[in-house]
């Protein structure tokens, strides 16, 4: 029976009963229900399934439901993050396909809140063209807290062997200068996430000379307890095979280019930052290496612990398109690659948006773009074919701007040249840096609001980067945002009757309870 709770944990039996039981069975260990519902109920007592996150909650008793109502759980409870309308993949036997791993060495994670620690590896020598198929995470066992993180970069193609000896901490004044020739993204992993399986006609390509030869990994570590002797080996295992795929795949990092001209105001319920991926950017380099442009077949979404929803918003002509990929329900410890049910076609002039939604309410202070969990980010990974020499299409907002809103008047030294630069006037803020005047501003909700209404139209600065550490033309130049509607108008919910007539919006899910020998018994609902 469908049954509901409230904030005082009481369950309560729904009027209207949205849940069917499809079949149920049990043995000496395990307990299976295989219940129905449609999607949208229009059930103020039901949640609506969405492609978003959804945060699965589950408990049991080893006992069934008496008179009195139901037994607590104890500690037979749990809760997961899925994304239930994720398209299935198919099943595909690697089994008896070849792999190789890149997984860090006995690395001492520092007693730090934020690491990031960068290996260079070569790609095992193939003498003729392979495509990956498979990319699985290797976290090593009671570090899944640990590993925030896993982007592998593309290298240049003119470093030797000597670049392997070592790892570094990443973004470090001593870090080797070979690291900064890794500027391509060919795979990203998050925490959370599971493994990669691309689609039967798409691999990533290794083994030609415009292939990867040299990879950089960099892992993520996140130590907000500051844990002293930790040793981290995990990485990634890649599964590749000698038979080809028609495409070879590529990845574009867009959104907001990771840096302090992304702030967020303290005690803000929320906030939206966008980052562009301009019509200027796609025009120029689709222009040139694709005109018919480039097909979508999953997206990974990016932000950190103020995150609450990212939409990957698509334009075409000033003409808003079906949503790329959106989480409006986006949990900071479950990041994955989404699958697309249809691929989606980017073609020259179109204009791509990450738009990011925060909650900064329990924060007091400026929440900045940066590297740390603490400071945040607003990215979108696509994957998709044929590949193109097209690695990151972002954007800047404009600094000045943001200065003149909390009243700065004159700085010392300009922006483009010195950073940090050095508030000149007024009085209140002499000698200031940008970050400490920021925080020095008396922001409420509302001061906060108009402050989200100007970055939003802010002129932006495109970031329109190639491999090797080249660039379109269009990379460095002022554009403006278009113009769209704020905020984004979702597609109104079709709701379905208990008859669950639509079968197109019918979900089935599976749970299964495993019950180990002492609690053998009557197992009771789940609660």
């Amino acid at each position: 029976q469908d049954y509901f709770t409230d904030e005082n944990r009481v369950l309560k039996k729904d009027p209207q009963q949205d849940y069917h039981l499809e079949y149920a069975m049990e043995n000496s260990t395990h307990t299976i229900l295989a219940f129905s519902r449609e999607l949208h109920t229009c059930d103020t007592n039901d949640k609506s399934i969405t492609e978003s996150t959804v945060r699965v909650i589950w408990a049991y008793h080893h006992k069934d439901m008496g008179e009195a109502g139901q037994n607590y759980h104890g500690s037979n409870r749990g809760t997961k993050s899925l994304r239930l309308l994720n398209p299935e993949k198919e099943e595909v036997s690697f089994a008896s396909l070849p792999y190789f791993d890149l997984t860090n060495k006995d690395v001492p994670v520092p007693d730090k809140d934020t690491t990031y620690w960068c290996q260079m590896f070569k790609i095992p020598v193939q003498h003729e063209k392979h495509h990956v198929t498979k990319v699985e995470p290797l976290i090593q066992k009671g570090h899944e807290n640990l590993v925030h993180h896993i982007l592998l970069y593309q290298c240049s193609s003119n470093l030797n062997d000597s670049v392997l000896d070592y790892g570094h901490e990443c973004y470090h004044p001593n870090m080797p200068d070979s690291f900064l020739t890794c500027e391509t993204v060919i795979f990203a992993w998050a925490i959370g996430g599971e493994g990669f399986t691309y689609p039967p006609h798409v691999g990533l390509s290794i083994g030609t000379a415009a292939d990867p030869q040299f990879v950089l990994m960099e892992v993520h570590y996140d130590n907000p307890s500051y844990t002293e002797g930790l040793i981290d080996n995990s990485g990634l295992r890649l599964i590749y095979t000698p038979v080809l795929r028609k495409y070879d795949a590529g990845v574009i990092e867009a959104g907001l280019w990771v840096s302090l001209f992304h702030n967020i105001p303290p005690g803000m319920p929320e906030f939206v930052s966008e980052g562009h991926c301009t019509l200027e950017c796609l025009e120029e380099a689709l222009g040139a290496e694709r005109p018919a442009g480039i097909h979508v077949f999953a997206v990974l979404l990016h932000a950190h612990l103020a995150g609450r929803a990212i939409r990957m918003r698509h334009f075409r002509n000033g003409e808003e398109q079906k949503l790329l990929a959106y989480d409006d329900e986006f949990d900071f410890n479950f990041q994955e690659f989404q699958y697309l049910k249809e691929e989606r076609t980017i073609l020259p002039g179109d204009n791509l948006i990450t738009e990011c939604h925060y909650s900064t309410v329990d924060r007091i202070r400026m929440t900045w773009g940066g590297l740390s969990t603490r400071n945040e980010m607003c990215l979108s990974y696509l994957l998709y074919y044929p590949r193109i020499n097209l690695t990151r299409c972002a954007s800047i907002p404009d600094i000045m701007e943001q200065l003149q809103f909390i009243g700065v008047k004159e700085i010392y030294r300009p922006v483009r040249q010195t950073w940090p630069f050095i508030i000149k006037s007024p009085k209140q803020y002499k000698n200031l840096s940008f970050m400490d005047a920021m925080n020095k501003f008396k922001w409420s909700r509302s001061e906060g609001l108009s402050y989200n209404e100007l970055v939003l139209k802010l002129p932006v600065n495109v970031r329109c980067s190639k491999t090797d550490n080249a660039e379109w033309s269009i990379q460095g130049m002022t554009a403006l945002p278009p113009e769209i509607e704020r905020p984004y108008k979702t597609e109104p919910v079709i709701c379905s009757s208990s008859s669950r007539l639509c079968c197109s919006l019918f979900l089935t899910l599976l749970f299964v309870v495993h019950v180990t020998a002492s609690a053998i018994g009557n197992i009771g609902p789940f609660v």
